[in-house]
């Protein structure tokens, strides 16, 4: 670019425009150690200053200089959030070479995470951390300038380009990331620790001599070092094969899980295999699991990389294993602190050092490589079957009238978003109760007006424009249409009185009696029947995240299925050989409590996932009680593990909710806790189909009203 090009394009481009302010981020969260104390969060420590010295606002001329107008010959990662392009950035009088992303505007990866990442990155400096460069943040453009790494990532390493590193290199490099991770959750010199939330190979970067520094922080949590506080969500974020299996069904979230998932690198880098690989043989899939079954059946050898085994001393590998299994503990509280591990690992280096000399990596490596992964989410879903953009069209050929609103018109109907509309909020926006003008009546609806820093990015809101306009049924909320304005995105539904299941249940405590509790299960079973079978035409969906906020009331309380932005369609007339659909991801979403194990564990989802959700809707609808919850000593337990617990004892009545264990017929209640066993079998392939569900629930239906007819022949139901 001619550098009079250059100059005139920096007087354009003089500011960055809708930069959050730092002092109140709400991405940020307090966070727990393993105490079992935990208390609110306290506001005044979830904010730190941004550092003006380290972080650089980039004009969006420098980029577009740096990247030569994005050329795609610079393009050096690809991902599911976009491209990394090496440039040279301009600074004083030098020049220093950068990875630049440039986040896609359809990437899940939004602004909350990209205003995370450079909250993070500008008060946070150590040798063993990616450093930023700065930011551009241009009308949509948001744009993250990082230190270039030319040795990519471990994972390039490990499993891509076949790079033989020596045991004690490896070893290095664990010692190093183990230093970044102790360096966050300590928060040495300041008085904050952070949760990354999603360690993992792919964000592990090697720079020229090989040091390992720790990268994505997108997803992470800031906390103060000197609470032990807890950080409970029911977004579940990170990548399948490193997620904390207790993270999974109690949403607890703390420095331990990070350990977890850094025990699940460790075991890569031994035996130089994926954390998930879906090409083996089932029980191998996870590396995690088939590694402590293989440590335990005596066939540790086995499972080492060939490239080391004989580089290892039989003590080192003793103890790289011990220290392994101990990150990976099912109990968090069991799991040792990162400071430990680093110690330990580098008293194995130490060791490992004064058996043999370092041996250097091969020449093999491709300099300026770096990560063609910088986010947690990159999907692997065959093409043409995804739902973001316009990809699933081919599946589905039935549409229905969609209509785009104007600006204008929603303005209107929302009175100019008026608070005194707004009826819910939540993390992707607000919803208002508005009047659609349209002749020849008017019509009320529910208007979702997504956020700018909404965790529902883009895609998802493509997403369910594209199911919503395609799919009908009477359990099924319905869509009325969408406006997509310059940085707005607005989705217009029918309007429901009741509100949500989960409102009534867990809220305004109204009093729901049995029979209609069971109304409610059947009519939601209903509609994720349809959505699976695709009744009368030819493709089927995963929900994914079927949970009681997202069944909604009617003014006759019959129940429809809401929120398709993170569906999935598949083609029902593909042969399969589980008589099943299924989708193969690395990134995991959905609400946490209600996702199914084996999804969570091997990233493979079906129709059966939502089974198992919907197991978990049918206990919340007996019990009363929410998924995840804290007993007496401030333990958090799921449901799940709570009735698992009592159906084994034939003890279910005990936790009915006290305002329907009247009401329940002992064979009624007995066939209800079968439908929910089976609906919450760890073993997908054993769970029933929605049709089984419906035709059970029917059933559990009928006994019921037998018995009150008996019982109160003359009484309303």
């Amino acid at each position: 670019m001619p550098r009079s090009i250059y100059l005139s394009l920096l007087q354009f481009n003089k500011s960055c425009k809708n930069a959050p302010s730092f002092t109140s981020a709400s991405s940020i969260s307090m966070f727990s150690d393993d105490s079992d104390e935990s208390q609110p969060s306290n506001p005044t420590c979830s904010s730190i200053e941004l550092s003006q010295q380290a972080c650089r606002l980039f004009e969006f001329a420098e980029i577009l200089l740096a990247t030569n107008n994005f050329a795609e010959s610079l393009v050096i990662g690809r991902g599911g959030f976009g491209k990394v392009y090496k440039g040279n950035i301009i600074t004083g009088s030098s020049i220093s070479v950068a990875a630049i992303k440039r986040l896609d505007p359809m990437s899940s990866q939004g602004a909350s995470e990209f205003w995370a990442e450079v909250q993070m990155l500008s008060n946070y400096h150590h040798p063993h951390l990616a450093s930023l460069f700065g930011y551009c943040n241009y009308e949509k453009e948001m744009i993250l300038v990082y230190e270039y790494m030319p040795n990519g990532t471990l994972e390039d390493h490990l499993h891509k380009l076949g790079t033989p590193l020596s045991w004690f290199l490896r070893l290095k490099i664990c010692v190093a990331s183990a230093r970044g991770l102790h360096y966050l959750h300590t928060g040495t010199g300041i008085n904050v620790g952070v949760i990354h939330r999603d360690v993992k190979s792919s964000n592990i970067l090697l720079d020229e001599r090989w040091e390992a520094k720790i990268s994505d922080f997108g997803l992470s949590k800031i906390g103060p070092t000197n609470q032990p506080l807890t950080y409970v969500d029911t977004r579940v974020k990170g990548t399948f094969g490193y997620l904390d299996p207790d993270y999974s069904f109690t949403g607890r979230l703390t420095r331990k899980s990070d350990v977890y998932a850094f025990g699940v690198v460790l075991l890569e880098v031994l035996c130089r295999r994926p954390a998930l690989d879906l090409r083996l043989d089932e029980e191998q899939h996870n590396l995690a699991r088939w590694a402590q079954e293989s440590i335990k059946e005596g066939n540790l050898k086995h499972i080492i990389d060939s490239g080391i085994r004989n580089q290892i001393s039989p003590k080192s590998l003793k103890e790289f294993v011990r220290i392994a299994g101990r990150c990976l503990h099912n109990k968090q509280k069991e799991r040792p602190t990162m400071a430990e591990v680093l110690f330990s690992l580098e008293s194995l280096l130490t060791i490992q050092q004064n058996m043999n000399s370092p041996l250097q990596p091969s020449q093999r490596t491709i300099l300026g490589r770096v990560v063609d992964k910088l986010t947690f989410t990159s999907n692997i879903e065959n093409s043409g079957k995804r739902i973001f953009g316009r990809t699933a069209v081919s599946v589905i050929e039935r549409s229905y009238p969609c209509r785009k609103f104007e600006f204008a018109e929603i303005l209107i109907a929302t009175n100019n978003f008026d608070e005194s509309l707004v009826i819910a909020r939540g993390r992707s926006g607000k919803l208002y109760k508005g009047l659609i003008v349209s002749e020849p009546s008017h019509v009320v609806a529910s208007i979702k007006r997504l956020g700018s820093m909404s965790s529902q990015g883009a895609s998802e809101f493509w997403a369910e424009v594209e199911l919503l306009s395609r799919l009908r049924h009477s359990h099924l909320v319905s869509f009325f249409g969408y406006c997509n304005h310059e940085d707005e995105m607005i989705l217009v539904y029918e309007y429901m009185p009741n509100g949500t299941l989960e409102d009534h249940l867990h809220k305004l405590g109204t009093p729901l009696s049995w029979l209609q509790r069971l109304k409610i299960c059947i009519s939601a079973a209903r509609g994720l029947d349809y959505l699976h079978t695709g009744t009368g035409i030819d493709f089927g969906v995963i929900h994914r995240d079927v949970n009681s906020s997202n069944i909604l009331l009617h003014e006759s309380w019959a129940a429809k299925i809401s929120d398709f932005g993170l569906s999935k369609i598949v083609a029902t007339n593909q042969p399969s050989t589980n008589d099943d659909f299924a989708y193969v991801t690395t990134c995991v979403v959905g609400t946490l409590g209600y996702l199914d194990p084996e999804y969570y564990m091997s990233s493979r989802l079906t129709t059966k996932s939502d089974v198992y959700s919907f197991g978990v809707v049918l206990l919340e609808m007996l019990c009363r009680r929410h998924v995840i919850n804290r007993d007496d000593d401030s333990e958090i337990y799921s449901l799940v593990q709570l009735a698992h617990e009592f159906i084994e004892q034939d003890n279910l009545n005990q936790i009915v909710d006290l305002g329907i264990r009247d009401q329940i017929s002992p064979d009624c209640l007995k066939k209800f806790a079968q439908i929910v066993e089976g609906c919450l079998h760890i073993e997908s392939k054993k769970r029933p189909t929605m049709a089984d569900v419906v035709f059970d629930l029917q059933s559990v239906l009928t006994i019921q009203e037998k018995t009150n007819s008996l019982l109160q022949p003359h009484s309303e139901q």
